[in-house]
């Protein structure tokens, strides 16, 4: 994605840096020193704060297209799918997703408030899923999308921990989703 208003130079640094810091979170985790991403990225740490003033804001970043990816792939699917199971699919990938980088789970409320697309896009499809739920009788009301975000951390941390295997997830989510169920 080109930053609107960017200068040549200052769209390839900007490029460089999420080019090396995709390669670092994958391979190091979320955590990795962001010296590491600048060296990578052949700028200086000072370029790297001036275009992502935090490490959330890079992740944000460097996860805007996969946040917007499952954000398109739960409405496009949801069209045939009742309530429940479209609130489950996305929970689902978004778990498998957010796992994606070790330790993105723990910042995962903060990365998502940065407002890139994807961020966006996330969190109206996981309100909009969560009030469809709600109204069909299926989610109690008093669940928040900030509750569904707290416990698809927990279930991302287990599994980048590997103490839970990707497979565990589906059902990791069916204990969160018995758990909102309206009684």
């Amino acid at each position: 994605m080109v930053e609107a208003g960017l200068r040549a130079d200052a769209e390839r640094n900007r490029q460089r840096i999420l080019i090396a810091a995709e390669e670092a979170f994958l391979e190091r985790g979320a955590s990795v020193p962001l010296e590491e991403v600048a060296k990578r990225a052949k700028v200086g740490i000072g370029t790297l704060y001036r275009r992502f003033p935090t490490r959330e804001a890079l992740l944000a970043a460097t996860s805007n297209e996969r946040f917007a990816s499952v954000a398109e792939t739960s409405r496009a699917r949801d069209r045939d799918d009742d309530p429940g199971d479209a609130m489950r699919q996305f929970l689902e990938d978004l778990a498998m997703n957010t796992s994606v980088y070790q330790s993105l789970a723990a910042s995962l409320g903060t990365v998502i408030q940065h407002g890139t697309p994807g961020c966006n896009a996330i969190t109206a499809e996981g309100r909009r899923l969560l009030r469809r739920a709600q109204e069909a009788g299926i989610v109690r009301a008093d669940a928040s999308f900030d509750d569904i975000i707290c416990v698809v951390s927990a279930i991302a941390i287990a599994v980048e921990k590997d103490s839970v295997p990707m497979p565990r997830i589906a059902h990791l989510v069916d204990l969160l989703l018995n758990g909102m169920r309206v009684r």
